[in-house]
């Protein structure tokens, strides 16, 4: 069976390699005659017609035994087997790359025969020690084939460029969930595994967006990856953006509002609704948009309630329970009305307290110009009455006539006094 061709001379190592190890070969006989002979015995296990899952096992038992990486699990002290001695790191990253190479190249063609984490798995490790691009890709396709098995420890997979400063590799995550769209688009698999696949994708995004280095193209391309019709709910994806612009504090208005665009505000539970309308990170317009969509929901639900207890309802009888909201929905319906009142009465609270405020400074500061005016009136008002009283004693009139006869002021100020009081003082 065709594997890759194993380096026997000393030329194959490389020319920036020390100079010690230049002399010797790249990897040792006995090393290379173990891949040999696991080679020769898995090819006979595939003549006799054996399962291709019995030989993905095979495969990923002995990947296992010879790296423990790719096990998940770190190697145990006692075990010395094909270990090389410490201060050897560069033979070893040496070969593990010809190991995993070599395991590629020898995987069953079924995608199912391999389980997706051990996929993962050989696909950090091989990024770690440099594999061939051509292999890596191969691998790619295999794991995006079974991307909804996949957990979310086995996805944080670092990143090894120099190129990109970001700790997790989006780009790989990019390229993966693409192709498992494009898989789920032709039809080849079914759409079950999308739902699981976007799940992944937001709480990826959420871990993601506390890197400082990870730019937005790179943040919007990964959410817009995966199909709208794919989340049944976008809290997920809210979380992550509003984590992203929490730690990007220097991201513009206009970035904001092509950012918040992603989320779909009817499609917000009433715990991140409530949130979204307080959260000072969004636009205006996000936060508008989520008010009103919480708004229609309440309206439609009351609307919707009413016609279930309206008897005159035409609708009463059938499918009652297939739309009757149960007694939770309903109480969590009148709570959050609940708490929308109290948060407003809350806030004219503080705008009263602040415009009250605001005149207790205007009164001190024109403190000395209303008090000279008060003394000033009360004053006249007391001389006025004062005059009225003796007039009233002198003339004997009754208390009726007096609120007839008293002065009346016009539009211009002046007092208009009827003519028989003229004529009683003169």
């Amino acid at each position: 069976m065709d594997h890759p061709p194993l380096p026997y001379s000393s030329t194959a190592f490389p020319v920036d390699g020390p100079p010690s190890l230049a002399a010797k070969y790249w990897l040792d006989e006995a090393y290379i005659s173990d891949i040999d002979h696991f080679i020769k015995t898995l090819s006979g296990i595939k003549a006799k017609g054996v399962r291709p899952d019995l030989i993905g096992s095979i495969i990923t038992h002995y990947a296992c035994k010879w790296i423990p990486e790719l096990s998940g699990e770190l190697a145990s002290p006692g075990d010395t087997n094909h270990q090389l001695p410490p201060g050897n790191a560069t033979v070893s990253w040496l070969k593990k790359r010809f190991f995993i190479e070599t395991i590629v190249s020898v995987l069953p063609p079924e995608k199912e025969a391999v389980p997706c984490s051990f996929l993962l798995r050989l696909l950090k490790t091989g990024n770690m020690v440099g594999v061939d691009s051509n292999l890596l890709e191969e691998v790619e396709k295999r794991v995006a084939w079974r991307l909804d098995q996949a957990t979310m420890k086995e996805l944080m997979i670092p990143c090894f460029s120099h190129v990109t400063g970001t700790l997790l590799d989006v780009e790989l995550m990019i390229r993966l969930v693409k192709r498992f769209v494009e898989i789920n688009v032709e039809g080849l698999r079914s759409g079950a595994g999308l739902f699981k696949v976007a799940k992944l994708v937001d709480a990826y995004l959420a871990e993601a967006a506390v890197d400082s280095e990870l730019a937005l193209p790179e943040f919007m391309e990964l959410a817009g990856a995966v199909p709208a019709q794919a989340r049944s709910t976008d809290d997920g994806l809210y979380r992550a953006i509003d984590t992203y612009l929490k730690t990007h504090v220097n991201v513009t208005k206009e970035e904001r509002k092509t950012l918040c665009k992603l989320i779909d505000s009817q499609k917000l539970s009433v715990e991140a609704s409530l949130h979204a309308a307080q959260n000072e990170r969004l636009p205006v317009r996000s936060v508008i948009q989520v008010l009103f969509s919480e708004q229609a929901k309440l309206h439609s639900n009351v609307n919707w309630s009413r016609s279930i207890v309206n008897p005159k309802s035409p609708n009463l009888g059938s499918g009652l329970a297939d739309r009757c909201h149960s007694s939770r929905d309903i109480m969590t319906l009148q709570q959050m009305e609940m708490k929308r009142l109290k948060d407003h009465v809350s806030k004219l609270e503080r705008q009263c307290q602040l415009m009250q405020s605001q005149i207790d400074k205007l009164l001190e500061k024109k403190k000395g110009f209303f008090s000279w005016r008060k003394f000033a009136n009360t004053t006249n008002l007391g001389a006025l009455s004062v005059e009225v009283n003796e007039r009233v004693e002198g003339r004997g009139y009754d208390s009726g006539s007096i609120g007839k006869q008293t002065p009346v002021k016009t539009k211009q100020g002046r007092s208009k006094t009827p003519k028989p009081w003229r004529q009683s003082t003169s």
